[in-house]
């Protein structure tokens, strides 16, 4: 690591020292730094439709499911892309040109790794689970990771309660006992409503 890495590696390590019996982490954007590459997917999907979309609101939508991030484009822009049919165009296009080149973002990554064994590994994501499975596998740290919990797998997704509550369950540790790290809004404030700490990973 380098020595901004470092210090983010450390501030990490200082803030988990209470006593939590879970750690939850996001995929994409928190382990993986893959953000630029799906912001790159959801801008070239809408454009071969005719839309040409500012990759901001990627951004501003981080950790929302993609086909809620999809109405939220469809509302911004007027436009009328279906949630479903986007969702899969767009894994098509990041799965066979972009999740190969996937990068760890190490100093979480390494948190991950010197934790597992001293408490319980959970990755909770808005990407489908065939996604983030190989997700963990090119970072090496699928071995790790006892449970996971990605799209569509609970009533409802970030910023409902309701994935990260599954992943305490799942993992049998209380909701004040988990730690979440997030990157994205949505995901703080599902960690919020699920009675969990958590840690803003973009602003460290």
């Amino acid at each position: 690591m380098n020595a901004t890495s470092q210090q983010r590696y450390d501030a990490l390590v200082k803030i988990s020292q209470d006593n939590f019996k879970a750690f939850l982490y996001d995929c994409d954007g928190t382990l993986a730094d893959n953000m630029p590459m799906h912001v790159e997917t959801y801008i070239r999907v809408a454009a071969e439709q005719g839309v040409a979309i500012d990759g901001a609101i990627i951004d501003e939508f981080a950790g929302l499911p993609i086909v809620n991030v999809v109405e939220k484009i469809n509302e911004r822009y007027q436009s009328t892309f279906d949630p479903i049919a986007f969702k899969d165009a767009k894994y098509k296009v990041f799965i066979e040109e972009y999740m190969e080149k996937t990068q760890p973002i190490d100093y979480v990554v390494n948190h991950l790794k010197n934790h597992a064994g001293q408490v319980r590994i959970g990755v909770v994501s808005g990407s489908s689970r065939i996604v983030v499975e190989r997700t963990m596998q090119i970072l090496g740290i699928d071995h790790l990771v006892e449970v996971m919990v990605c799209a569509g797998e609970t009533p409802h997704g970030k910023p409902y309660p309701d994935p990260f509550l599954k992943a305490a369950e799942l993992l049998g540790v209380a909701p004040e006992h988990c730690l979440v790290f997030e990157d994205g809004k949505a995901g703080c404030d599902a960690a919020d409503a699920a009675g969990m700490r958590w840690v803003r990973i973009d602003k460290l």
